[in-house]
This record gives structure tokens, sequence and C-alpha cells, in this order.
């Protein structure tokens, strides 16, 4: 979807390296090899925007760390991004990236995007954490 996300992966990996000991940098470089494990959802919810987006974010915020804002959105469109632990033992941060869009008077459109990078053993991280997040979300949404 976007360089930054990538980005995002690789400094978190490296910072979890380098806090056990491990050298950051050749972890970054290695991140960047990596394939990436990513899963999107689009929900509606029965919201008016504004509401939505306080909702999304609040539910994002619980699970992980915001961080900086992710490219392009436009006047009836907001992001959030946030970094969430996955993964076994939650050690894999997960780029989780959810862009709610003005759908009319009465409900906004959510599209729900996570991503982590995949060693040698598959976790689905970005799959999983997707899931679970859409699955918190889904109580106050309509599909």
């Amino acid at each position: 979807m976007d360089e930054r996300e990538d980005e995002l992966l690789a400094d978190e990996l490296a910072a979890l390296a380098a806090a056990v000991g491990a050298w950051g940098g050749l972890t970054r470089f290695v991140a960047k090899l990596m394939r990436k494990n990513v899963h999107e959802i689009d929900l509606v919810a029965a919201l008016p925007f504004e509401e939505t987006v306080e909702r999304v974010a609040a539910v994002l915020e619980r699970a992980g760390r915001r961080v900086g804002s992710a490219p392009g959105p436009g006047k009836d469109q907001r992001t959030i991004r946030v970094v969430v632990g996955g993964g076994a033992g939650g050690m894999n941060p997960v780029v989780v990236t959810a862009r709610v869009t003005k759908g009319g008077a009465a409900h906004s459109e959510v599209r729900l995007r996570a991503a982590a990078k995949e060693g040698l053993i598959r976790q689905r991280a970005g799959e999983r954490t997707a899931t679970r997040l859409a699955a918190m979300l889904d109580t106050w949404t309509v599909s």
C-alpha cells in the first residue's frame, strides 16, 4: 500500500532486536527483505462520520500505540494508524491502518488494513490482527 508501512515495520522490528541486545541495523535491513502478511477488511458503520472516526480511533488506540498518519486522506476521509503486537506472544509488530470514509448522513465506511512481516514460520499476524480488530469494531457496524 505505502512505503511508510514497510518503514514502520522495519523500525519496530529493529527496536525489538535492540531491546534484547541484537544489532538493530541488521534487523532493519533484513526486515525490509521479508515478505508481508497483509489483510484488509471492509466494514460499514451505522454511525455518522465524526462519531465513527472517534470510535475507530478509540478501539485502535486501546489495541496499540498510535503512530504518524498514513498518506492521502481527503476531506471526507480520515486515517488512523497504530502499531499492535501480534503473532506468538504479541512480539511481532503489526501496522494497522483504518481509513474511515463518509458514506451518508447516518453511515460511514471503514477499511481496516493490517500488515506484518513474516519470517520462516508463518504466523499470519496481519490476518489475525485484522480479524480480531474487525470483530471489536463489528459490535456497532451493519455489515
